[in-house]
C-alpha cells in the first residue's frame, strides 16, 4: 500500500486488547503506541501474551505499527541524571519495539539547556545515542526515526536542515530514519500551506537527509499559523495547514510507502473522521 493511514492508539488495558481495538474503530491501517508512561522514566516490562498477540495480529493484518518514546528524553540536557534517564528509557523503547514487532521508535530530537551552544549538546548527542544505534544489530530491531520539534526554546532540530547536523553527528548511521511531523514543521516556519509549500519542504528534507530516511509521517493539522513555534495539533483541514497539503504530500516520490499516523484531537470519533478524510485525499488504492 502506498500510504497507510492510522492512528496512536491507547493501550492502557492490553497492548492487544485496547490497542488494536481502538484501531479498528479508526478502520486504521497502521498503528503507534507508547510502551511506557509517555511523561514518566519507569521502565515497564510489558505482557507477553499481549505482546504476541499484538505482533500476530498486526503481522496477519500487515499493519505496520510504531512505539512512541517518552516526551521527556533529551539527550542535548545540561542534567547528567535526565541524560543517563535517557538512554535507559529509549534502550526500553528500542527492546520493547522489537518484542512486539514495531518498525520503528520515533523520538524526539531534544534541545540545548543550560545555555549552552548546539555544537556541545549535538556532541553529547554523539557520545550518548549513537552507541544505542550501533546496538540494533538484529534484522527484527527497529528504526530510530528523529521527530523535530516546532522550535520552541533552545531545540536542536526543528527546520529540515537541522536534521543535517544530527544526522552528521550520528553517522548516518543505517539504522536511522525521520519522522516528520507536519504541525511541528509548519509552525517551525515551513509554510505547508503556500503554493507548492509540501513539496517544497520534502523537497528540502530529501536533500538533507538523503533519499529513503523518511520512515514515518506524524499527519496533523496545525491550531497556530506559521512560524508559531507552538506544538498544537488540530483536526485535518481544520487548522491552519488546510486539506489540500496532504493531498500534496500523498504524490510525493519521498512518501512512497510511508504511513501516516495522526495524533489529533477529538477521542475516538474525531480520530475515525480524520483517518477517513486522510484516506479519502489519498485517493484509491491500487496496491
Amino acid at each position: 500500500m502506498r500510504n497507510p493511514v492510522g492512528g496512536h492508539v491507547p493501550v492502557a488495558g492490553g497492548l492487544a486488547k485496547v490497542g488494536l481495538g481502538y484501531a479498528r474503530e479508526l478502520a486504521a491501517e497502521a498503528v503507534q503506541v507508547f510502551v511506557a508512561n509517555p511523561r514518566g522514566w519507569a521502565t515497564p516490562p510489558g505482557n507477553p501474551a499481549q505482546d504476541e498477540l499484538f505482533r500476530s495480529e498486526c503481522a496477519a493484518r500487515s499493519v505496520p505499527a510504531y512505539v512512541h518514546a517518552p516526551y521527556l528524553i533529551n539527550f542535548g540536557s545540561h542534567t547528567e541524571a535526565t541524560v543517563e534517564r535517557s538512554v535507559e528509557s529509549l534502550r526500553h523503547s528500542l527492546r520493547r519495539a522489537r518484542e512486539i514487532g514495531a518498525l520503528g521508535v520515533v523520538v524526539h530530537t531534544g534541545s540545548a539547556t543550560g545555555g549552552r551552544p548546539r555544537s556541545e549538546a549535538l556532541a553529547q548527542v554523539r557520545t550518548h545515542l549513537r552507541p544505542l544505534l550501533d546496538e540494533l544489530t538484529h534484522d527484527d530491531d527497529p528504526f530510530l526515526l528523529l521527530e523535530s520539534t516546532a522550535g520552541q526554546g533552545f531545540s536542536l532540530c526543528s527546520r529540515t536542515w537541522d536534521f543535517g547536523p544530527y544526522f552528521e553527528a550520528l553517522d548516518s548511521h543505517p539504522r536511522l530514519g525521520v519522522c516528520l511531523d507536519t504541525c511541528h514543521i509548519h509552525a517551525a516556519g515551513h509554510d505547508l500551506a503556500g503554493p507548492a509549500g509540501m513539496r517544497q519542504t520534502l523537497d528540502l528534507l530529501v536533500g538533507t537527509v538523503g533519499e529513503g530516511r523518511l520512515k514515518l509521517i506524524h499527519a496533523n493539522d496545525s491550531k497556530e499559523g506559521v512560524g508559531a513555534h507552538k506544538d498544537r495539533h488540530e483536526n485535518i483541514g481544520a487548522g491552519h495547514i488546510g486539506a489540500e497539503p496532504f493531498r500534496e504530500l500523498f504524490s510525493h516520490p519521498a512518501t512512497d510507502g510511508v504511513p501516516l499516523i495522526i495524533e489529533t484531537p477529538g477521542g475516538t470519533q474525531g480520530h475515525a473522521a480524520d483517518v477517513a478524510r486522510l484516506k479519502e485525499l489519498r485517493g484509491p488504492v491500487t496496491g
